[in-house]
């Protein structure tokens, strides 16, 4: 369920971070893709960035790795209360553990037209898959997102020609 987002200043200082952690993940390597999960009453909980090179681990994506941290923190696998920025849509993985921690506001930057399972390519929290109804906000930082992730394949592309 995609929803407008009133708190814009909120969504924007948050997804600003998880830029941030994006470029450090680009700059060791890894697809360049942060997230952050703060709590209800606004506070930074957990952090993650794509490590599936550093780690050798095909799980080790910036939202599942938030979310581990979140989870431990807590104590609690039920995040119902937290919101999760993440630089890029998130792929069925991740998608599927959102749903299943229970994510309370899922706020995503940019569309991924390869393996989008929010609403660009699939749906999973709409389907009859999903057992949690997730709010949706997509498209904060939009363009920043979008450059970031752009200009790191393309300095890929030219290292290997």
């Amino acid at each position: 369920m995609l929803i407008e987002y009133p708190d814009y200043l909120v969504h924007r200082q948050w997804m600003s971070r998880a830029l941030e952690l994006a470029q450090a993940a680009g700059e060791a390597g890894e697809v360049p893709v942060g997230a952050v999960i703060i709590d209800v009453a606004g506070n930074l909980l957990a952090e993650g960035e794509n490590r599936k090179e550093r780690d050798k681990d095909p799980t080790a994506h910036a939202e599942i790795i938030a979310l581990r941290a979140a989870g431990r923190i807590l104590q609690n696998w039920h995040l119902n209360q937290c919101t999760l920025y993440v630089t890029l849509e998130p792929c069925p993985m991740c998608a599927g553990a959102i749903i299943h921690a229970r994510i309370g506001l899922l706020v995503y930057g940019v569309d991924d037209t390869k393996t989008g399972a929010i609403r660009t390519v699939t749906n999973i929290p709409d389907s009859a898959a999903s057992n949690h109804r997730l709010k949706v906000i997509g498209g904060v930082l939009e363009s920043a997102c979008r450059q970031q992730l752009q200009a790191w394949f393309a300095t890929r592309r030219d290292k290997r020609n």
